[in-house]
């Protein structure tokens, strides 16, 4: 989606590798920001560049998928605009229109996780998944009735706060009984001591949620066990 005015701000879709015309499943991810900003969500941030090796990946796992990275209009969320959120649900609306029917999981890191998050109740969203997500203490979870939903937080996190979103994943929890938390030991906002593993968790969850996979083990594990043990859940340190 683009503007014919130059002077008006649009978010956009990244699409990864090629464009499949009849995906088995969507994936949408969506980077980091600030929490205030109107500057231009443009590619070049350090933020996008750093969820596209999770897109690439992804990609490669499962050519049939559809893969895009979003581009926000701004860098910032800025308050009660949440323009990271409503850009996440335009193209979501977007997706839908282009290929109706098919099932759609959400990637998010920091304030994308916060959007992603939020956008997940829309239609034709089966999973979401949060890495060191921004929380605040006053996002909602009722739109996550229905779905999956991991969330990652790394022990050395400076920038978000780990314990907001083991908090925020216990009130998921009361909506629906498929959500699991993962600690990563070593490793802050960055994701990059244990990229590996990260990027693993993320497809593992993916492919097991879009059925292109068998669901993963530790994943369903977790999920299945009672608030907080699941929530709380070590991430082992191979990547597979």
């Amino acid at each position: 989606m683009t503007s014919n005015d130059p002077g008006k701000a649009l978010p956009r879709l990244d699409p990864v590798g090629r464009e499949v015309p009849d995906p088995a499943g969507l994936v949408l991810l969506a980077h980091g920001g600030r929490s205030g900003g109107h500057e231009s969500g443009e590619r070049r941030r350090l933020t996008y560049w750093r969820m596209l090796p999770f897109a690439r990946n992804l990609h490669r796992a499962a050519p049939e998928l559809g893969v895009s990275m979003l581009r926000y209009r701004h860098r910032g969320w800025n308050g009660p605009d949440r323009d990271a959120q409503r850009d996440a649900e335009s193209m979501l609306t977007e997706l839908r229109r282009r290929h109706p029917g098919v099932p759609i999981v959400l990637v998010g890191h920091s304030m994308g996780g916060r959007a992603v998050l939020r956008a997940a109740g829309a239609d034709g969203v089966v999973a979401v998944c949060a890495l060191a997500p921004w929380l605040d203490g006053t996002d909602p979870v009722a739109q996550l009735a229905g779905r999956s939903v991991l969330i990652a937080h790394g022990d050395r996190e400076r920038m978000t706060d780990p314990a907001r979103s083991l908090a925020y994943a216990i009130r998921a929890k009361t909506v629906t009984d498929r959500v699991a938390r993962f600690e990563v030991l070593g490793d802050g906002h960055s994701m990059l001591r244990r990229a590996g593993d990260w990027t693993s968790l993320v497809r593992r969850f993916v492919l097991g949620e879009l059925e292109i996979e068998p669901p993963d083990p530790d994943i369903t594990n977790a999920m299945r066990l009672p608030a907080p043990a699941g929530l709380t859940t070590v991430l082992t340190g191979a990547a597979r």
